[in-house]
């Protein structure tokens, strides 16, 4: 059982064991981060009494400070106030002792809520739905791999059964989940109790690498919180067992990489799925969203990719998008139109790395499909056969080209706060700086002694 304000007392009395509550927001990067406190202060946590400076959702990767950061240098690093998003505590039981985890979010010292919060910026989407009579229906897939953390570099792991190193893909194999069943029954078991709505395991292309979805739900901030807490907690079980789980877009160049594909429709006041026309080919409200993801992808990637790492993933090819382009049942397409029955017709993008911020990436997504809705926009013709092979309009191709298109993107500000959009923007600048300063070693064994 997760808990909420009402039933906090009673919660804590069922669990004596635990003693500290993880008071956290999420920044831009979809980092945890906040405080530890013990467990009687969990009132105040929950009726915003917690404080915290609202820099703190714009750390680089490192955790480190924005350098232009102006809400450190011009504003006095000023605190905000940590509000309960109402998303209730979760109990955290892979650690040596159990505590328990609450997601806020930040308001400023007025009142008005941040609008450099991830997670707000989502919100402001869903309430522009709201206003129209419609809610997005949204489910979620999440990539990532379990490795051996005992040496310098990530390997495949040891299967628990033969004891044997991964060496080969198992693309939908039932001998590789059914050897990491355990490590597996744990996830589920902790999504149970965190309320996320798990559903199909699969094993997926790369070897060690897993691929479970999460049940359509009528809450987008709800999805993107599940899928927040989904990564934290499959990394703390892979601990338990004695492995590592990560979420990096490409962890091995020659392995495929992991997506974060989503998958949502818009129904009305009456539940009615306003993408179904009976037919396969969706209603003209499907289209005009269609059109709007289309228009907005190149600017928005950054929100898909946003680190380095990200664009060994986007590579012709390589089974991720490349292209701006949809299609019906085709998944060299970015926007995928998946078939069966005209009841659950839906939209699937499949852009965004299992490294992105699922705030972002679900207000990307979702706003961009408003805003094609909202200028009844039309999409070209859906193409078929293989999108690798076609003329299209692609994405960003390197890490610079999205954050500069983020930065001039016309329509972001149709879905972003000028706050964020800059906050996002200086982040990723001041981590492509870094990344430049740094010769790896594969560029010494290359040139040192050659050219």
């Amino acid at each position: 059982m997760s808990v909420s304000v009402d039933n906090l007392n009673e919660w804590l009395q069922e669990r004596p064991e635990v003693e500290t509550v993880f008071a956290c927001v999420c920044d831009l990067n979809g980092t945890l981060r906040g405080k530890r406190l013990p467990v009687e202060q969990a009132a105040k946590i929950l009726g915003g009494g917690l404080r915290m400076p609202l820099s703190i959702l714009n750390v680089d990767i490192w955790g480190e400070d924005v350098e232009r950061n102006e809400l450190v240098f011009e504003t006095g690093d000023a605190d905000g106030i940590c509000e309960f998003t109402g998303r209730p505590i979760v109990l955290i039981s892979w650690t040596n002792r159990p505590s328990a985890l609450a997601m806020l979010w930040m308001r400023e010292e007025n009142g008005d809520p941040f609008a450099g919060d991830p997670r707000r910026a989502l919100a402001r989407v869903v309430e522009r739905y709201k206003a129209l009579g419609l809610t997005p229906v949204v489910a979620t897939e999440l990539e990532f791999y379990l490795y051996d953390p005992s040496g310098t570099q990530p390997e495949p792991p040891c299967s628990p059964i033969t004891q044997k190193r991964l060496g080969s893909d198992g693309a939908l194999s039932l001998d590789e989940l059914q050897h990491f069943d355990e490590f597996l029954d744990d996830v589920y078991d902790a999504c149970a109790e965190q309320g996320i709505p798990a559903d199909a395991a699969i094993s997926e292309n790369g070897a060690g690498q897993f691929e479970i979805n999460m049940m359509h739900v009528d809450d987008a901030l709800k999805a993107a919180d599940d899928a927040v807490l989904f990564k934290r907690l499959v990394r703390g079980i892979a601990r338990k067992h004695g492995l590592a789980a990560t979420f990096m877009a490409k962890p091995y160049g020659v392995r495929s990489g992991s997506g974060f594909h989503v998958h949502f429709s818009l129904v009305d006041e009456n539940g009615v799925n306003l993408f179904d026309n009976g037919g396969d080919e969706g209603t003209p409200l499907m289209l005009n969203a269609v059109a709007g993801l289309l228009a907005t992808m190149q600017e928005n990637t950054l929100t898909f990719a946003p680190h380095e790492n990200s664009y060994r993933r986007l590579l012709p090819g390589a089974h991720a998008p490349t292209s701006v382009a949809w299609g019906y049942e085709n998944r060299t397409a970015a926007i995928r139109i998946p078939g069966g029955s005209p009841k659950a017709r839906r939209i699937e993008h499949r852009v965004a790395g299992a490294d992105a911020n699922p705030y972002l990436v679900l207000a990307s997504i979702l706003g961009g499909a408003l805003i094609g809705i909202e200028r009844k926009m039309e999409p070209e013709a859906p193409i078929t056969g293989d999108a690798y092979s076609m003329k299209l309009d692609h994405l960003p191709l390197d890490w610079a080209t999205a954050i500069e298109a983020f930065r001039r993107g016309k329509n972001v500000k149709d879905i972003y706060s000028k706050r964020l959009q800059t906050m996002l923007v200086e982040s990723k600048i001041q981590e492509l700086q870094r990344f430049a300063r740094h010769v790896t070693d594969f560029e010494y064994d290359t040139y040192l002694e050659v050219v």
